[in-house]
């Protein structure tokens, strides 16, 4: 099996997140930062009524804990690159299942979830293998849920060519566009 393209420094920046893992779960960080776009994420799950869930770059499972919580899912599974994240979350919960995988190979079957979120993690991945990814694993009618801290503001990815360039967070529009599921219109 090929790897995927990763987008920038992906390799540094997992080994990064892996050290950086006890940080993440700071109660003003999580409070003022990833709080309210989980929310929405929540009140998305609970609207579509989805019942086998996956959350890609999942962190220390913060969110796949609360969405076990609180939706009581059929199977929920979290995703991550970092052993580090994964350690934490593991900690956090013994009843969402931990997968180490990247968001464009996801360890699931054609059509065996119903939805697929992932939440201020877009913008590393390799957007449209991992929209395609993303739709592979769901079931008709499945939902995709991306959450993003904010699609105007650039921050940093890998040199190319020698010279720092912004890292791209689709704007609403480009999101519209681009996860429409392959052949569609």
């Amino acid at each position: 099996m090929t790897q995927p393209r990763r987008r920038g420094l992906n390799g540094v920046v997992t080994r990064v997140w892996s050290l950086l893992a006890p940080a993440y779960d700071l109660p003003v960080l999580q409070q003022w930062v990833y709080r309210p776009p989980h929310d929405e994420v929540i009140a998305q799950l609970r609207a579509h009524g989805s019942c086998k869930i996956a959350d890609i770059a999942c962190g220390t499972g913060i969110l796949s804990d609360r969405m076990q919580r609180e939706l009581d899912p059929d199977e929920i599974y979290g995703v991550d690159m970092s052993d580090g994240m994964l350690n934490q979350a593991r900690a956090r919960s013994n009843r969402v299942h931990w997968l180490r995988g990247p968001a464009e190979q996801l360890p699931f079957d054609d059509g065996a979830l119903d939805a697929v979120v992932t939440a201020s993690a877009f913008h590393f991945f390799d957007q449209p293998a991992a929209l395609r990814e993303f739709h592979r694993v769901l079931a008709p009618g499945g939902l995709v849920a991306v959450a993003a801290l904010s699609a105007r503001q650039p921050l940093l990815q890998a040199p190319s060519a020698g010279r720092w360039k912004p890292q791209h967070n689709a704007s609403p529009a480009e999101m519209r566009d681009c996860s429409k599921a392959p052949g569609s219109s």
